[in-house]
């Protein structure tokens, strides 16, 4: 019998802020909206966040020129505040993402299922710069 090993990638950062603040900012809507971008000439015009399991959300990621945008979204399949969430995006992939309380900061390590359009280190550069946003927003807010 054959196996398949399954290719998940990780990214993490350390916030410097204590985990609720983190929690919160990382799912407000209003606050989605101000880092959920790779770039600066990419932004975030849009977002919608059900947080409870079965429950849906939507961010708009779009470029700032209006060349570009598409909907990223999911459904929850679990949530433990200020601890754990899990969803499955639109196409089936599965994304965890680990809040790690150490104080005064908090670990952020997000792991999922790539696509199988871009290579891998696309992948993860692109949700490592999304995370690095957010690390950057959340210790300036």
């Amino acid at each position: 019998m054959e196996t398949t090993a399954k290719t998940t990638i990780t990214v993490q950062a350390t916030i410097n802020a204590p985990v609720e603040k983190v929690w919160e900012l990382w799912n407000g809507p209003e606050h989605i909206t101000k880092w959920c971008q790779a770039s600066d000439d990419w932004h975030a015009p849009y977002a919608d966040n059900d947080l409870k399991v079965g429950g849906e959300f939507k961010t708009t990621m779009a470029a700032k020129d209006g060349s570009f945008s598409f909907d990223f979204g999911g459904v929850y399949t679990e949530v433990e505040p200020n601890s754990l969430i899990e969803y499955k995006m639109g196409d089936g992939r599965a994304v965890s993402v680990t809040f790690i309380p150490e104080g005064d900061t908090t670990g952020v390590i997000e792991t999922f299922d790539p696509e199988t359009i871009n290579p891998i280190e696309m992948q993860r550069g692109g949700w490592q710069a999304i995370l690095d946003n957010f690390k950057k927003y959340t210790e300036n807010n």
